[in-house]
């Protein structure tokens, strides 16, 4: 309900609205972004370019889902696009991202943000499509349902790829255990 009424505003040219929308799903989309691409630098660039599309095109925007999972989906297709554009280029080669933790205990924070380090790293393998799903899915709460279609693509397609995903994570992090 929140989120109707704050594109209502938007599309009566309230940039207060605008900035509570962004300052509401930044964080998220960031995060989406930066497991999509797995560079901190193009996942800034793929959020800024959703939100400038969301402002140009706001008055002909119909919500009929979530904002966010709309959102979460734009920055998707986004990251998408981006790697099409870019086959030659290792969108993979900045493992940076997640941000570090902080916390009173450091050995808990070391572990932690290795556990991060290498869940990230995982996920860089899996095919786009994998993981586009595996965070659409995770991170940004969408359900199957929801990704298909958002996607136009199968729900059976999406579980598939899913699946795939997290078996291929699965073999990924437990041959990182053996090492």
């Amino acid at each position: 309900m929140e989120d109707k009424l704050l594109i209502k505003q938007c599309k009566r040219g309230s940039e207060d609205a605008l900035r509570q929308i962004y300052e509401k799903y930044k964080e998220y989309l960031l995060i989406l972004a930066v497991g999509l691409v797995n560079n901190s630098s193009l996942a800034e660039d793929v959020v800024h370019d959703v939100f400038t599309s969301f402002v140009r095109d706001i008055e002909k925007f119909q919500l009929t889902g979530t904002l966010k999972g709309y959102l979460g989906v734009c920055v998707a297709n986004r990251a998408r696009n981006l790697n099409k554009a870019k086959p030659h280029t290792n969108l993979e080669s900045s493992p940076a991202g997640y941000e570090q933790l902080d916390s009173n205990e450091p050995v808990s924070t070391i572990v932690c943000n290795e556990q991060l380090q290498e869940l990230n790293n995982a996920i860089s393998q899996l095919p786009y499509d994998q993981r586009e799903v595996i965070m659409l899915h995770f991170h940004g709460g969408l359900t199957f349902q929801a990704i298909s279609d958002q996607q136009n693509i199968s729900v059976n397609t999406i579980k598939s790829r899913y699946k795939y995903g997290i078996d291929k994570l699965k073999t990924i992090l437990d041959g990182e255990l053996t090492k």
